[in-house]
């Protein structure tokens, strides 16, 4: 782009008055003679070239409208590559991705998630979930808990889920996600029915109790012939869960249920294995029967930040 613009405009100016002074002298040996310095002179000191013409050159190299399509360009080329990247992660074992989110938008997908706005009636729990503690940021999602009055309850928190919008039977799912910490912190990824009302059967893909950031628990809950509530559960020790980034996933067949974390298998069942569609729910609870309620040892804000959540089917296999 720069040559050509400097040559155009060298073109115009010093070649045609080096032929109108060959015509004038009608030297046939002179024209090639300087004709050849010229050529020369050209292709051997663009430095020269580029000083005649600044202000063609300056006009490229500063033009917005240039700058904007290049960086589309380049954008569009890392999004393709990203895409073909993620599409192809489990592709030699067999999987296909279905479904997911990068939460590279500044706002959360509203065709992907609904957002919770209604205080927590399970487990004597003390937040009130709300939108406002839900927010996409830096290629994140964030579910920000707080300690402050919200009609009625002493702390805020965040959660989404993707009932009616997307669910699915049976495959791999796989979240990588950094982890909320402290006394009464209780993050959560599970999954229920996509039917109203109900919440079991339900499989935990990852619960961890905030003053234990080391475990990580997994769980599912159903219920048996006689109606009873029937909980099956496993947990790994491992690293300070809070401290980074990790994954957690589970591969969902209708034999069993297997569960990674970081992509080293942790437990499995095949004791019951859900037969129905099931949605995700993201969520951090504050305070309950289990992890109990906060303290002076808890630190406000605290934040669940998610990288993707990513959805998997086996190539070939009948879902249904």
């Amino acid at each position: 782009m720069l040559f050509y613009t400097s040559f155009s405009s060298l073109y115009r100016t010093n070649y045609l008055n080096v032929l109108y002074k060959i015509h004038i002298n009608g030297c046939d040996y002179m024209k090639f003679v300087l004709l050849g310095c010229f050529f020369l002179f050209l292709f051997t000191i663009p430095g020269h070239v580029l000083a005649e013409h600044p202000t063609e050159i300056i006009k490229i190299k500063n033009s917005p409208k240039l700058e904007r399509t290049i960086s589309v360009k380049s954008d569009q080329s890392k999004s393709f590559i990203n895409q073909k990247s993620i599409s192809n992660q489990y592709k030699e074992d067999g999987w296909q991705l279905i479904w997911h989110d990068e939460f590279d938008k500044n706002t959360l997908n509203q065709n992907n998630w609904n957002t919770e706005n209604w205080a927590a009636e399970k487990n004597n729990e003390l937040q009130f979930y709300t939108p406002d503690n839900v927010q996409v940021q830096n290629g994140h999602l964030q579910l920000v808990s707080k300690k402050e009055q919200h009609q009625g309850r002493d702390y805020t928190s965040g959660a989404i889920h993707s009932k009616d919008k997307f669910s699915f039977r049976y495959g791999k799912v796989e979240i990588k996600a950094k982890l909320p910490v402290g006394q009464g912190i209780f993050p959560a990824i599970w999954m229920m029915p996509n039917i109203d009302n109900t919440w079991l059967p339900e499989i935990d893909i990852m619960e961890m109790l905030g003053h234990q950031p080391e475990k990580i628990w997994m769980v599912q809950h159903w219920l048996d012939d006689n109606n009873q509530l029937v909980s099956q559960s496993d947990s790994y020790v491992g690293v300070n869960y809070s401290k980074g980034y990790h994954t957690y996933s589970i591969e969902w067949s209708p034999e069993e249920i297997i569960w990674y974390i970081d992509g080293n298998e942790r437990f499995k069942t095949s004791t019951f294995s859900p037969s129905m569609d099931m949605y995700l729910y993201l969520n951090t609870a504050i305070g309950g029967e289990w992890p109990g309620s906060p303290d002076g040892s808890t630190v406000f804000p605290q934040v669940f930040e998610v990288d993707y959540v990513r959805i998997f089917q086996q190539i070939g296999v009948d879902q249904k």
